[in-house]
């Protein structure tokens, strides 16, 4: 899968977990249909926006954006759909071009630990992919302890 399929997948899976959430919310409060709603798709919202906001830094790390752009993509997923235009402006303007770096280059950005740690996980899928998974659950789970935004309700 490449860097624009992954990220465009999480940004379209991050405006879909939106809908949900807000659909949940109209449950709850238009149609009294009690708080399991919101806390399902709220739940699985938390969860897909920890991903996006992931998935922002490895592929901005990867695409080699300036650390306000993906500031910036981050960003976007607390405005409701604002991930699918982003993602599409990102597409235009070449920002996902390329595949993922696996292979040091004469670039000096590639010496660096940032682009070391990447390549090194890069080549290690499963050890990538597990890491994203527990890095999205520990900081999901960090959140629900918190409490939910805005309090309980």
């Amino acid at each position: 899968m490449s860097p624009r399929v992954f990220y465009r997948t999480i940004a379209i899976a991050e405006a879909v977990t939106w809908t949900l959430l807000i659909g949940g919310m109209l449950l709850k409060y238009v149609a009294d249909a009690g708080g399991t709603p919101v806390r399902i798709a709220g739940s699985l919202h938390g969860f897909v926006f920890i991903s996006y906001a992931l998935t922002a830094v490895l592929v901005g790390l990867n695409q080699r954006w300036p650390v306000r752009l993906m500031v910036l993509a981050v960003i976007t997923a607390i405005v409701p759909y604002a991930t699918v235009p982003f993602d599409i402006r990102l597409d235009r303007t070449g920002r996902l071009d390329g595949d993922w770096r696996r292979v040091a280059t004469d670039d000096p950005r590639d010496n660096t630990w940032v682009g070391r740690l990447l390549r090194w996980m890069l080549n290690r899928p499963v050890v990538l992919i597990g890491g994203f998974a527990v890095a999205a659950v520990v900081i999901m789970t960090v959140m629900l302890s918190l409490g939910p935004p805005g309090g309980r309700s």
